[in-house]
């Protein structure tokens, strides 16, 4: 099955990968002005160190305003102690539901269960056209479940590794650690340990539950709390400023946006891995930033995913299970019948226990 929308493919085959969405269609697009609620916090988790996983924030860390200080820090520095990040397939769907299960939140009205992570896929597919995805997808009591679906990956370089890394070092450079001395090094980093959010919000029509990994907080002098979101990017030059603001600030919105996180904060190195200053985008900026320069639409984004939504739920049907893909030659998206019995033990587990 694939998505239409009047006739045409949602992503029009006769034009080029690199021209994004069809104007026409765009145009379409921006015009139908759809809504998104503020998300709003119900629930929090946390999986420490060894993998357990607790229902409060002691895996929340506190921003450190003092980076855009630290600059000529090395990026490099612990990677040869670090803990890389696990595939944990479904069982990390598991803890989100389990959250919600433990705080007994209500999935009365709720269309969609998801990680942020789906939906910054769908979000930033009429403009990021060359990234293949997919996502399985499980509609169980009138509630459509959207796991997450990792695609095989070529085999990484040693200098791939380690540049995927320079992000883990920032966020450790970035937030307060009390188990780190004062001139301390880096070391041990473990990207496992993480704190994710669940929000409740609503796209146009469609209400959506949602988890999301937050990197760190900051809190106001009247001691309220915010998020903070955390990026590296390579110093920018005349002629990668351009391809900054397209794709890496695409994604620098559409991540905090979902979640209602205010900042990004972005650490900007050289090529050998050392910080050479900090930005600090209010996501909401990031908007009337791009307005001037026309890269890509806010408008645009959140149409196109409305659509997807409301395509998708009105499409699949109860206790069936699908898998839906973005892939070349990146014309459209396919809604595939999964095989019976693919819905994931922690989807139909939960199920049971509501």
């Amino acid at each position: 099955m694939d998505l239409e929308i009047g006739g045409d493919s949602i992503i029009n085959a006769d034009q080029q990968v690199d021209d994004g969405v069809n104007a026409d269609l765009e145009e379409t697009f921006a015009r139908k002005c759809v809504t998104i609620e503020e998300p709003t916090e119900l629930a929090c988790y946390s999986r420490v160190e060894g993998g357990e996983v607790y229902f409060d924030d002691r895996s929340l860390r506190l921003f450190k305003p003092s980076i855009s200080e630290d600059v000529g820090a090395n990026f490099n520095e612990g990677f040869n102690t670090f803990i890389e990040k696990k595939d944990l397939a479904s069982e990390g769907f598991g803890n989100l539901l389990a959250c919600i299960r433990n705080k007994n939140i209500s999935l009365q009205n709720v269309k969609f269960v998801t990680f942020r992570n789906n939906l910054n896929k769908i979000m930033g597919t009429p403009y990021m056209r060359k990234t293949p995805w997919e996502i399985g997808v499980h509609k169980r009591n009138g509630v459509v479940y959207l796991d997450v679906h990792s695609l095989p990956e070529r085999p990484q370089r040693e200098i791939d590794r380690q540049r995927c890394y320079w992000g883990y070092c920032f966020e450790t450079l970035a937030t307060e650690d009390p188990k780190r001395g004062d001139g301390e090094e880096i070391h041990h980093i473990d990207a496992n340990v993480e704190f994710c959010s669940v929000v409740k919000t609503k796209l146009g029509s469609n209400c959506i539950l949602m988890g999301a990994e937050i990197d760190c907080c900051e809190s106001t002098e009247d001691g309220r709390r915010f998020y903070v979101e955390l990026k590296t990017s390579r110093e920018l030059a005349y002629h990668t400023e351009e391809r900054f603001e397209r794709d890496k600030l695409l994604k620098c919105w559409i991540q905090p946006f979902l979640s209602g996180v205010p900042y990004t904060v972005i650490g900007l190195g050289d090529d050998v891995g050392r910080l050479v200053r900090t930005e600090r985008l209010r996501t909401k900026d990031i908007n009337q930033r791009m307005k001037t320069k026309n890269y890509w639409q806010v408008e645009v984004c959140l149409a196109f995913t409305d659509e997807v939504l409301c395509w998708l739920y009105g499409t699949v049907k109860d206790n069936e299970d699908y898998i839906l893909q973005f892939g070349p030659p990146f014309n459209n998206l396919q809604l595939v019948k999964a095989p019976t019995h693919s819905c994931p033990n922690q989807i139909s587990n939960h199920v049971q226990q509501l």
